[in-house]
């Protein structure tokens, strides 16, 4: 999954995000028609089928994005596979709903309560009866004391990527009896639904050696319905087994094999029944979707077929017109490698009948990322332009309504519609207006028409400069461009985890670099337009209307460096930057778009604070006041007079937002901490640092005879309960595909 997909906080927040409860939420007391936290805007997509009428055995071959570096999701460089074995071989103290939730996973524990509040907050776990270790060991206290002391940071010695909570426990220890764990906090902590989950063995966590390297490649010791069966660096797949220890419902399937398949290869492993199940891009839905059409006489050609069309006609042209022998051979075999590009084609789309599209959205969220460390967007007022020249809901739907996704742009930084913590805090910030958003730049200081300085020209350079460009528009290798001048895609692509994709290519100079970008997020801007009363020439391009004219200030027109990645699948973010770019333009705003390796976006770019503004993805959390404080907290200066940003890479923060979420993090009341919460979404969108634009579609190619699988959304995936239903349960004629589903093997 690309950047967007799973964004920052999954690649180096990874741990707070995998162990944080998987996206749950504390429950609501007494909530309401009138909770801002409404519904979820789409909900899981799976197929649900009851367990009666899937067969028993079957392998599941289910696209990831990487063989995962550890099994340990507590470490560094922890991904979302690590995430997904977890889930299916660990104990969870508590699993997701489908409203995003924090819910009792019954299959570990009876009972969790916070028994006292005073002198100290107690927390008392009460165990699952049958909960077992794989060895036949019962899950117990130890298991519990050992992740504490490992995640605590106290003891240097475990490469540990976060110790979140497990910072304010005091003491772990045995209760009434073997089943009881009772936990005592230092201070008091709101949270404390997201520790132990997942839990792992005290054989991994019991000392440094075994937690930092005895858990990266296999857990000899689980608890889930799947055991690790093997990992395969060099089939790239890990495969999960049945638990024969399991004390739960039997898993249905006899194997899950996590197949790490690149998103632009998947169509083809679908088709040529390598896989059963894979998150997938939009073009690749549409595909299957066409696929699963009844096919009719005279159906239009498309694709390859188009293309081998068209090939047949020039060959006939070129017959009749008597082209020299040479080139009709070329144009002969031409026409051969279209005629078997249009035969794959139409050998993978029959077997894509037997695939469905599952959809929802993802726990996730797409913002606009405005950099406020220096340049323009230091100044408040200039972010707030930015932010107030958006059209959100214009954004929203050019990315979900080709998808028949609901398409609302989200509302809070700290959780989506449906979660507890949910509200629309916008209005902090305002609504769209371009006259409002020109009158900050103009209090700012950025006026339109301003003088701008030119550069001294080197009129050798300029030419062949000139000339190079022109020989690149004739090869056609540019085809975005800055300040709007992106052409929609129109396919509501939103990359694969999470920032974006794109061709590889820079836009401007085509040496990776802004073209006049002076580095602080200005560049120099050739002053246009006729003075007044001056006739120009026929054909001579109008001057810009005085509200879109570009800003300037002392001499410098304001050209923000929009920094895009590249990629497979990268059309929904350039799509989504060439607006974003003419909505700026309407307010005097230029910008330089440039698009940088897709590897490098993130750890050379965002983090390193490379850009004026940006692209990527955030997962909602269920515990905002522990995982969101790190990514919008106000950065201070550390002892060596870096900056310590900790994940803020906007770089904008607040000491009223910091105290709001330290308020939240300590009020055990879940009513008081929604609205704390909320109070510092609104100040976080004030601040203007960051601007959510919408939820991120999830979509899944499912075989169609798989049941219970498929578009999760919120909700933890049952993984006992996926499976093949059994052909009694598929209609009189069974699922197309069955046969190759594995199902009984």
């Amino acid at each position: 999954m690309s950047h967007d997909g799973i964004g920052p906080r999954a690649v180096l927040r990874s741990v707070a995000f995998l162990t944080a409860g998987m996206l749950t939420v504390p429950a609501l007391a007494g909530c309401g028609s009138e909770d801002p936290a409404g519904e979820p805007l789409a909900g899981a997509d799976v197929a649900g089928a009851d367990r009666s009428d899937i067969a028993d055995g079957g392998t599941l071959r289910w696209a990831v994005d990487t063989v995962p570096d550890t099994l340990n999701t507590f470490q560094a460089d922890a991904d979302t596979t690590t995430a997904r074995i977890a889930e299916a071989v660990l104990p969870s103290m508590y699993r997701s709903d489908g409203r995003g939730r924090a819910v009792r996973n019954a299959d570990y524990l009876a009972s969790a309560d916070v028994v006292d509040t005073e002198p100290k907050q107690v927390v008392v776990y009460r165990l699952a009866q049958q909960a077992v270790w794989s060895d036949g060991r019962e899950i117990g206290a130890a298991d519990f004391a050992a992740q504490w002391r490992a995640l605590s940071g106290k003891d240097t010695a475990y490469w540990t990527a976060r110790n979140a909570g497990y910072d304010r426990i005091e003491k772990v220890e045995r209760g009434k009896n073997d089943l009881e764990v009772k936990v005592t906090f230092s201070r008091p902590y709101a949270d404390w639904k997201s520790l132990f989950s997942p839990l792992y063995p005290k054989e991994v966590m019991g000392t440094p050696d075994s937690f930092n390297d005895g858990a990266r490649k296999k857990l000899k010791v689980t608890a889930g319905p799947f055991t690790v069966d093997k990992v395969d660096t060099k089939e790239d797949e890990v495969v999960l087994a049945r638990n024969p220890r399991w004390w739960g419902r039997t898993a249905k399937l006899r194997k899950i094999v996590l197949r790490a398949v690149p998103h632009d290869k998947r169509v083809s492993a679908l088709s040529d029944g390598t896989l059963d199940l894979a998150e997938i891009d939009p073009e690749a839905a549409r595909r299957i979707t066409v696929a699963a059409l009844p096919q009719e006489g005279n159906t239009p050609l498309m694709g390859p077929e188009a293309d081998r069309s068209a090939a047949d006609a020039l060959h006939s042209w070129a017959v009749a017109n008597g082209s020299d022998e040479d080139a009709a051979d070329e144009e002969i075999s031409a026409r051969e490698k279209l005629r078997k590009k249009a035969e794959k084609y139409a050998r993978q789309q029959k077997a894509l009948g037997g695939f469905e599209v599952r959809k929802s959205l993802e726990p996730a969220y797409t913002q606009l990322a405005l950099n406020g460390a220096e340049g323009p967007l230091s100044d408040e007022r200039v972010r707030r332009a930015v932010a107030r020249a958006l059209d959100r809901e214009d954004l929203a739907g050019a990315v979900l309504k080709p998808l028949g996704l609901p398409a609302e742009p989200v509302g809070s930084h700290l959780a989506l519609s449906g979660q507890a913590a949910y509200a629309d805090g916008s209005g902090a910030l305002g609504k769209p207006d371009a006259k409002e958003a020109r009158a900050l730049l103009s209090d700012a200081g950025w006026v339109p028409g301003g003088p701008v300085k030119e550069e001294k020209k080197d009129t050798k350079k300029d030419e062949d400069e000139e000339a190079a460009g022109s020989e690149a528009d004739k090869e056609g290798k540019e085809d975005t461009k800055g300040s709007g001048g992106s052409e929609d895609s129109g396919d509501g692509d939103d990359g694969t985890y999470i920032v974006g994709e794109d061709d590889g290519k820079n836009h401007g100079t085509g040496d990776g670099k802004a073209p006049h970008d002076s580095g602080t997020g200005t560049g120099q801007l050739k002053q246009g337009g006729a003075p007044a009363g001056a006739y120009a020439p026929k054909g001579t391009a109008a001057p810009a209307r005085a509200d879109t004219a570009p800003v300037a200030k002392d001499g410098k027109a304001l050209v923000l460096r929009f920094v895009l990645p590249s990629g497979p699948g990268s059309k929904t973010l350039e799509t989504v930057a060439g607006r974003i770019a003419t909505m700026l333009e309407r307010i005097g705003i230029r910008t330089d778009i440039s698009k940088v390796d897709n590897d490098s976006y993130f750890k050379d770019h965002i983090a390193s604070g490379d850009f004026d503004l940006a692209l990527y993805s955030w997962p909602a959390t269920a515990f905002p006041a522990t995982d969101a404080r790190p990514v919008y907290s106000k950065p201070v200066a550390a002892a060596d007079g870096s900056l310590n940003v900790e994940q803020n890479w906007t770089r904008v923060g607040t000491d009223q937002v910091d105290q709001l979420f330290d308020q939240a993090i300590a009020t055990l009341d879940d009513s008081e901490r929604r609205d704390l919460i909320r109070k510092a979404d609104s100040r976080i969108w004030a601040a203007a640092g960051s601007i959510p634009l919408y939820q991120r579609p999830q979509l899944v190619a499912a075989r169609e005879n798989l049941a219970n699988a498929g578009a999760f959304g919120f909700a933890t995936p049952v993984y006992e309960d996926m499976g093949f239903l059994k052909k009694s349960a598929q209609g009189p004629e069974g699922s197309p595909g069955a046969k190759d589903s594995g199902s009984g093997s």
